[in-house]
């Protein structure tokens, strides 16, 4: 365990490399911070803290840069996660507030945490296992065609066209509209399928291949929409960092969808948590020189799914943090009164 004089240089170490990008000596850290003890002290305190592999020196510099083990230790002993400003908040409400549907919340949050952070930001849709049916809506488009349209709790809508046996008189339709909606409100959608299992039975026996027809589509929906999905913005923001030989591998690992799901881990038990995932410790090789900054957003106490942000591992921890777990504070705010 160190001391507390050695965790505030280690500290003043990390502030002062994520500002500058520049190895630090101990007679700049005396000169910019007040830690109330002489170079020579300072240096004697580095020497420990390189031994026990919080920082290390690149090349032949005389200065100091922090390792995973350092960050991490960092990130740990953080007191507080910098608020955002008034002005911060009031423009990230403002700007989710005006979205329109599920798709325009993800997209505006992507944008935006992107935006904020400078980094590549990272979305997951909320998954359908773990929404729940708000509507269900039936609508005829042409003779024998129906649009099925499905809601759930989350913002999220599906939309399948139904071709029919035969030509479907209003009165039907609205009365397979009314049986799915008794059946499903509420129902979550691994439900579904127990919940419509007798739903033939209680329309005319004329009517049953429509309602076979209509439950077909809706039972395949929710297959198809099982896979998650996630979606980034903001990899252009990577061109600022040096990663030398590995932007290529971190550009191959946003691509894929199953890479972007292990790096935003598994999803928690409670809203808003951020968790911080700093180079090796991330499942991905192509990742290994990045940090991955998240947390879980949803309705209430309900997560639904998770966001985040991906940079270099020399990044303002502290921010970031803030500004993850504002923005998911605030997208399940929008969920909870879409």
């Amino acid at each position: 365990m160190l001391d507390d004089r050695k965790l505030a240089v280690l500290r003043a170490i990390v502030e002062d490399y994520v500002s500058t990008n520049e190895p630090v000596g101990s007679k700049s850290l005396a000169d910019r911070h007040n830690l109330g003890v002489s170079p020579a002290t300072i240096r004697n305190d580095m020497a420990v803290l390189e031994e026990q592999g919080y920082i290390t020196q690149p090349h032949t510099s005389a200065g100091r840069v922090p390792t995973d083990k350092g960050y991490r230790l960092f990130v740990d002993r953080l007191s507080t996660i910098k608020p955002l400003s008034a002005a911060e908040r009031r423009a990230i409400e403002t700007f989710l507030s005006g979205a329109y549907d599920l798709d325009d919340v993800v997209g505006r949050t992507v944008r935006l945490l992107a935006q904020l952070t400078r980094q590549v930001a990272v979305v997951q849709y909320p998954s359908l296992t773990r929404s729940t049916v708000r509507h269900v809506e039936l609508v005829p488009v042409a003779s024998h065609r129906l649009l099925l349209v499905l809601i759930t709790n989350t913002g999220r809508v599906e939309q399948r066209v139904i071709e029919t046996p035969r030509d479907v008189s209003e009165e039907t339709v609205g009365h397979l509209r009314a049986l799915l909606n008794t059946c499903l409100d509420g129902c979550g959608l691994g439900e579904v399928p127990n919940a419509v299992a007798d739903l033939p039975e209680k329309v005319a026996v004329d009517d049953r291949p429509v309602a076979a027809a209509v439950l077909s589509v809706l039972l395949e929906t929710l297959v198809e929409k099982h896979d998650e999905k996630i979606v980034f913005a903001g990899a252009a923001n990577l061109a600022a960092v040096d990663f030398s030989q590995s932007l290529r591998e971190v550009l191959e690992a946003l691509e894929e969808q199953v890479v972007l799901m292990r790096l935003l881990g598994e999803v928690g038990d409670s809203s808003s948590s951020v968790t911080v995932r700093i180079g090796t410790e991330n499942p991905d090789e192509g990742l290994r020189f990045t940090s991955v900054v998240a947390a879980d957003y949803g309705v209430g106490d309900r997560t639904l799914a998770r966001l985040g942000v991906l940079g270099p591992t020399r990044m303002d921890y502290p921010s970031t943090m803030g500004a993850v777990r504002a923005v998911a504070r605030y997208v399940g705010q929008i969920l909870a009164g879409s």
